[in-house]
C-alpha cells in the first residue's frame, strides 16, 4: 500500500504543503491540545536546557493529523537545533541512514516518521547511533570489507508512528517512556480552527468555528482543510463570513455529516451491515467488499468509528454496533456474545 495513502488522507483530499505549513504552530505557547504531553515535553526541554545537554530520543504515537510532525519541530526549535525529517520507508537502505545521520550537528533532531516501517537491517544501525552516538558503516566487499566506526554529535532521534505495536522491542525500549497523542475535543479544535483562520484572514464566528470543529474527527489537520474549504464556500455563497450556517451548508455540501463521518466512512458501515449481516468479518473481505485497502481501513477509518461506537474489533472480526444500525436508520439485531 503506498504510503502516502495512509499519511496524506484526511476527510477532504487537499494535498498543498504550503497551505499545512503556514498553519503548523513553531512554540509550545501556540500548540492548542494534548496539554499532558505538552507539559511532560516542556519540562524536558527545560531539564535538558538547563544541563546543557542534548534532548533525550522520544516516540510519539498517534494517528495520523493530531501533530506528531509540528511537536517535533518545536522540540527542535525550542532546543535551538535543526530538524532533519525523513521516514520509515525511504530508508531503503543502510547508506541512506548513514547519510542522514553525519550530516547532523550537535543538537540536531532527527525525526522519523512512520518509524514502525524501518527494514529491521537499517535498525541494527540506529542502536549505536542512539545509546553510543557512533555508526559502524562497512566499508569495500568480499576480502576487503573492514568496518569503520564514526563518531557522531550527540542529536535527538524523534519517531513518529501510528502502529506501535509493529515496532520491535529493541527500538521500542531504546526510546524510554512513550508519548501518546489522543484525539482533540470539539473545544480545542475550536481553538486550533480560530487561530487558523486568523493567519488565513478569514471572517469567522465562534459558532461557525465549532461547527467546524465537531465534524473534525478529533483531528487538527482535518479541522484546517474543513476550514479551507468552508472559507471557500463563505466567499462565493455566504458574504464571505464564516457563520454556523455557512459552516453547516458548506460541510453537508462536501457530504462530511453532524457526527463527522464523510462518504467512505459510511461506505464501510454499509458495506458491514448489508453485506455481511453486521458481521463479523475479517478485515480482508470487508476492504475487498468496500474497495479499499487493508491498512488504510485499519489506519485510517477504524479508530475513528471504534472510538465513536459504530464498530468494534472482535477476536472473530469486525462487527458494527446498535449504534451503526441507528446512523444508516435501518433497524439493529442483537449482536451476538463473540466472547463466550
Amino acid at each position: 500500500m503506498p504510503e502516502s495513502k495512509i499519511a496524506e488522507r484526511s476527510t477532504v483530499q487537499i494535498k498543498d504543503a504550503p497551505f499545512e505549513l503556514s498553519l503548523r504552530p513553531t512554540a509550545f505557547d501556540d500548540f492548542t491540545g494534548q496539554p499532558k504531553v505538552k507539559e511532560r515535553l516542556q519540562i524536558l526541554v527545560e531539564a535538558a536546557s538547563q544541563r546543557k545537554d542534548t534532548l533525550a530520543h522520544l516516540l510519539l504515537i498517534g494517528p495520523p493529523g493530531l501533530g506528531k510532525t509540528t511537536l517535533a519541530n518545536i522540540l527542535a526549535k525550542a532546543m535551538g537545533g535543526n530538524l532533519k525529517s525523513t521516514s520509515g520507508p525511504v530508508i531503503e537502505k543502510a547508506g541512506d541512514l548513514a547519510g542522514l545521520l553525519t550530516t547532523l550537528e550537535e543538537g540536531d533532531v532527527l525525526f522519523i516518521d512512520e518509524i514502525h516501517r524501518l527494514q529491521k537491517t537499517i535498525e541494527e544501525y540506529l542502536y549505536p547511533a542512539m545509546e553510543d552516538f557512533k555508526l559502524d558503516i562497512i566499508i569495500d566487499s568480499g576480502p576487503n570489507a573492514r568496518s569503520v566506526r564514526l563518531n557522531l554529535p550527540h542529536f535527538t532521534l524523534i519517531g513518529a508512528t501510528t502502529r506501535s505495536g509493529l515496532l520491535s522491542s529493541p527500538l521500542l525500549s531504546r526510546f524510554g517512556v512513550p508519548y501518546r497523542l489522543d484525539y482533540y475535543t470539539a473545544e480545542d479544535l475550536q481553538k486550533v480552527i480560530l487561530r487558523s483562520a486568523r493567519i488565513m484572514n478569514a471572517d469567522i464566528e465562534p459558532e461557525g468555528a465549532f461547527e467546524i470543529a465537531r465534524r473534525s474527527r478529533g483531528t487538527p489537520r482535518i479541522a484546517n482543510n474543513l476550514l479551507r474549504i468552508t472559507r471557500e464556500y463563505a466567499q462565493v455563497r455566504a458574504g464571505n463570513r464564516i457563520t454556523k450556517d455557512a459552516s453547516h451548508a458548506a460541510l453537508t455540501m462536501w457530504g462530511i455529516d453532524e457526527d463527522g463521518l464523510d462518504e467512505m466512512d459510511k461506505r464501510l458501515l454499509e458495506t458491514l451491515l448489508h453485506k455481511f449481516d453486521g458481521g463479523p468479518v475479517g478485515i480482508g473481505s470487508l476492504a475487498v467488499a468496500a474497495a479499499e485497502e487493508p491498512g488504510t481501513i485499519e489506519e485510517v477509518y477504524e479508530p475513528f468509528l471504534i472510538q465513536e461506537g459504530y464498530l468494534r474489533r472482535t477476536p472473530q472480526g469486525r462487527v458494527a454496533t446498535e449504534l451503526a444500525y441507528k446512523k444508516l436508520g435501518l433497524k439493529s439485531k442483537k449482536t451476538p456474545d463473540l466472547f463466550g
